[in-house]
């Protein structure tokens, strides 16, 4: 066990956090999947098995990641940004059509896809950590300042919204966060709060007068307009999951006694925060999985402050915020907070692509805290990258 703990560098409750989300993960999508199985005539093991072996590949990915110098992830992301965006247009124009959302982009000659808004707004968090600091002392200046921040979030966001509301609305957020944090000026961010205020209206008009345009646009109204009645399908999914809550009660029962997984729809990925109440109870479960996110969210915090207010503490920042608003999320609707989103629940929901770039993520918050940990290369790393944005204001 040492020998492992001193492969694993960096904050070790992040680590453990990591562990406990997925080991907490296999044993809820082993339990709600049978009746998945069941209705594809598959065994239960077949699920289980590939779940696991993406759990794997994520820690790879995180093992990985977590070793390299973060001064990278500032320079890839320059290049990384237009590959996103690149992907986005692409998978607006030839992705997967689910239920009017076109979220998944086919990889050529494997049959598998992937959510590219997934790859997206990783690859947009680190660009806008890079670009708050090479652009720190000019933050005063609207046009040269903050536009380079802002046009690709626009971008990004604009090119997500169309068919995933929920993770644009997410993005966007984070991306503010980071940008208060950063040092963008109040009076900035009022500009941009009211540009997004007169955006939304003008969306609202152009979705009432063109349906066509925006297809979901109605779908995203009927779950506004129906939050909190019986009608609707998402209203539909929210009171199954509050029977399962309320069935779970507050001590756990024997993992496997749920009785949801039969009638709950999704209970191993959007609904899984439910079906681990009923199976756990709402003390281990529903406030045991609540207080491991916001022990991720405080140790990244803490990371953040250890660092100088540069690229390092903004991208540990606005990728914990991401994760961890992408948990509430999660959590809210499970307990009729929000209307039906869709987002799954990092390190924990099935799936493919959200669990690695969630531990892709996780990975990064891990790479950070090692070089703030190790104070040597620490030093190294805040030379190098304070003479990069020299050179970067010297080329301009």
């Amino acid at each position: 066990m040492q020998a492992v703990l001193k492969r694993l560098q960096g904050d070790k409750v992040i680590w453990m956090i990591a562990i406990l989300l997925s080991l907490l993960s296999i044993l809820a999508v082993y339990s709600a999947i049978s009746a998945l199985a069941f209705r594809d005539g598959a065994h239960s093991l077949k699920y289980l098995f590939k779940h696991t072996i993406i759990i794997g590949m994520g820690f790879g990915v995180m093992f990985v990641i977590h070793k390299m110098r973060f001064k990278y992830f500032s320079r890839v992301s320059m290049i990384m940004i237009w590959v996103a965006i690149g992907l986005l247009v692409l998978t607006w124009l030839f992705g997967s059509n689910v239920n009017n959302a076109v979220r998944w982009l086919k990889i050529p000659g494997t049959g598998l896809t992937f959510q590219t808004s997934d790859f997206a707004k990783i690859v947009l968090i680190t660009f806008v950590a890079r670009q708050l600091n090479v652009n720190r002392t000019k933050l005063h200046d609207f046009r040269n300042g903050v536009m380079p921040i802002l046009w690709p979030i626009l971008a990004v966001c604009g090119l997500i919204f169309p068919s995933d509301l929920s993770t644009a609305a997410l993005i966007f957020m984070v991306c503010y966060l980071m940008m208060f944090f950063g040092g963008v000026p109040i009076k900035h961010l009022l500009k941009i709060a009211g540009a997004g205020v007169a955006g939304i209206l003008l969306l609202i008009s152009l979705g009432k007068g063109a349906p066509d345009v925006f297809p979901r646009f109605q779908t995203w109204v009927n779950r506004i307009e129906n939050f909190g009645s019986d009608e609707g399908e998402g209203n539909y999914q929210n009171n199954l999951a509050q029977v399962a809550i309320w069935k779970g009660g507050l001590a756990p029962s024997m993992p496997g006694s749920s009785l949801a997984r039969n009638y709950l729809p999704h209970p191993y990925s959007d609904m899984i925060y439910a079906f681990i109440i009923e199976e756990y109870g709402a003390i281990f479960g529903g406030l045991g999985l609540l207080m491991l996110y916001l022990i991720l969210l405080f140790r990244s915090i803490r990371i953040s402050l250890k660092c100088p207010k540069h690229f390092g503490g903004l991208l540990v920042l606005g990728l914990s915020f991401m994760i961890v608003s992408q948990a509430f999320v999660n959590m809210a609707v499970a307990v009729n907070l929000f209307p039906n989103t869709g987002q799954p629940l990092p390190m924990v929901s099935m799936g493919g692509t959200s669990m690695i770039f969630t531990a892709l993520a996780i990975g990064m918050i891990l790479c950070v805290s090692r070089s703030v940990y190790n104070q040597e290369e620490w030093d190294t790393e805040s030379v190098e990258i304070n003479n990069e944005i020299k050179n970067t204001h010297v080329s301009e």
